[in-house]
């Protein structure tokens, strides 16, 4: 008998310490964080992997989507996640395993809801 395994992407990995070290947690699939810090605690690191070329990371300076954001695309391992975004720290982000555009990306932020199959954390 042959066992199927279910894959969920994207896959989000994130470390409590910069360089990928200290505790680990792994969050699967289309999902908004609103709030990095309550959620997950500190965290200084992260790795995006998508099967996918237009999978779309996109980090936020502020609680609930809000503030400045930066968008990756395609499987990113970022180090240091301090002051990456214009001197400011990562507090939500957005994991996706489809392109958002920059306008989809601004409606989010205006707007604070997600597009239909995210995930809320």
């Amino acid at each position: 008998m042959q066992k199927s395994i279910l894959q969920t992407f994207p896959r989000l990995t994130l470390f409590s310490e910069e360089n990928f070290r200290g505790r680990v947690r792994v969050v699967r699939g289309n999902v908004g964080i609103r709030n990095l810090d309550a959620r997950f605690g500190e965290v200084d690191s992260l790795r995006f992997f998508s099967t996918r070329a237009n999978a779309t990371l996109v980090l936020f300076s502020r609680t609930n989507f809000r503030g400045a954001f930066r968008v990756f695309r395609g499987n990113r391992s970022i180090a240091d996640l301090d002051d990456i975004i214009g001197g400011n720290d990562v507090e939500s982000l957005i994991s996706s395993n489809v392109r958002l555009t920059l306008a989809q990306i601004r409606n989010i932020r205006n707007t604070g809801n997600l597009p239909s199959g995210f995930r809320r954390l």
